[in-house]
């Protein structure tokens, strides 16, 4: 299926309402396994996103799509801000050639892996990333697969990124790049694929 660029604003206006409403809960997850400011850092970087999406005059996917990029590439710290900014300026580059939303979504996982040098079982974002892909590709994404790759990830031994540095201690948390990267795809759920 073909993604505007309406779609597109309102994918990501409904993904920073989401961040904002659980920032808490982000942040918490995240002092379990990392240094506890996901939440903080993903609702700056979408507050910036919505922000930079008032500013694109021009009916152009691409154009909403980098702007998502540069915005939380300057306003999330941590890996977040550049992992996501990898997936949205790949998803913008890519745009310039197709709207189709799988190839879209797996440019993203692409610019994601080649950033963060991660990949499916690390204990990352991609392990919701990866069997998202899959399932816009058969055209079945829905919330039984976001509920399903948290459930995969949770048993997960972290191997990149701070969540590494405590082991074993890792295995049974929740990722918080996986659990926000959730929020992310049940946006796109409910203003794209309902």
């Amino acid at each position: 299926m073909e993604l505007t660029h309406e779609q597109a604003k309102r994918w990501l206006l409904n993904f920073h309402q989401k961040v904002t409403d659980n920032k808490a809960y982000l942040s918490e997850l995240d002092q379990a396994i990392g240094d506890g400011d996901h939440g903080s850092n993903m609702a700056r970087g979408t507050e910036a996103v919505k922000d930079k999406l008032g500013s694109v005059t021009e009916d152009s996917l691409e154009a909403v799509l980098k702007q998502a990029a540069m915005a939380l590439i300057s306003k999330v710290g941590g890996a977040s801000g550049p992992l996501y900014g990898s997936a949205f300026m790949a998803m913008a580059k890519t745009a310039k050639e197709t709207s189709e939303l799988s190839t879209l979504i797996e440019a993203g996982l692409d610019g994601i892996k080649h950033r963060g040098k991660a990949d499916v079982g690390d204990k990352t974002m991609i392990d919701m990333w990866q069997p998202v892909t899959s399932a816009l590709h058969e055209d079945d994404l829905t919330e039984v697969t976001i509920d399903q790759a948290l459930e995969d990830v949770k048993p997960l031994k972290a191997k990149k990124g701070r969540a590494s540095y405590v082991g074993e201690r890792s295995m049974g948390a929740l990722d918080p790049g996986a659990v926000s990267s959730g929020y992310l795809f049940t946006a796109l759920i409910e203003e794209v694929l309902a």
